[in-house]
């Protein structure tokens, strides 16, 4: 099993790295904000679920694939951005988006659950992260590697999936209140996508 001091130290750096501004951050507060706290925690959920896909194709060894064939790493990364894009550019010319009656983008939390998984799992520099990060906390003396890394990669999840909430109470409580402006009212479908084509223009234009 992972050493104890191994995995505190492990904690506090990921727990340092989840509340840097990223583009999980960014997605979680942009629904937080446009559609309440709900749903920013569904689209937490949704990324941590990724993280978990993640771990698994770390640990079988699908991420290693991806990092050896540069022709499938830009095959994910464009179907990821493009799957961005394509949220960011709906969101922009949904004119039904609004609900009038509470103020929020008509989107449900199982929606944004789902949409944030796909986000989480087509972005390959995430796969890639893992594939380099978790091993260097692996100490094949203490036991069973394939556990250990499962463990670090459950850890992480967790610790983002807590920063999600945190964003997304704090969000949440923004978007009420920035939600009784009707200049707000109007442009928040369109300022969501905006945050969404830009991150997949972001991702579109990484490199390995």
């Amino acid at each position: 099993m992972i050493d104890p001091t191994v995995l505190t130290t492990y904690a506090l750096i990921v727990l340092g790295f989840v509340f840097m501004p990223g583009p999980a951050t960014l997605l979680t507060v942009a629904r937080a904000t446009t559609s309440g706290t709900r749903v920013g925690i569904a689209t937490g959920a949704g990324i941590t679920a990724g993280d978990f896909l993640h771990t698994i194709m770390a640990v079988i060894g699908i991420s290693a694939v991806i990092a050896a064939s540069a022709t499938l790493f830009t095959i994910v990364k464009y179907i990821g951005a493009g799957y961005l894009v394509y949220l960011g550019v709906r969101a922009i010319l949904d004119k039904s988006a609004v609900d009038l009656g509470q103020g929020r983008v008509r989107i449900s939390a199982r929606q944004a659950f789902s949409q944030a998984i796909l986000a989480e799992v087509l972005n390959p520099k995430t796969a890639l992260f893992f594939l380099a990060f978790l091993p260097q906390f692996v100490t094949p003396e203490r036991g069973n590697v394939v556990l250990q890394l499962t463990v670090l990669g459950l850890v992480f999840a967790l610790i983002g999936f807590f920063s999600t909430i945190v964003y997304s109470v704090a969000a949440g409580g923004l978007g009420t209140f920035l939600r009784r402006n009707p200049t707000v009212l109007k442009w928040q479908g369109k300022i969501v996508g905006s945050i969404y084509c830009a991150l997949g223009l972001r991702l579109a234009l990484q490199e390995r």
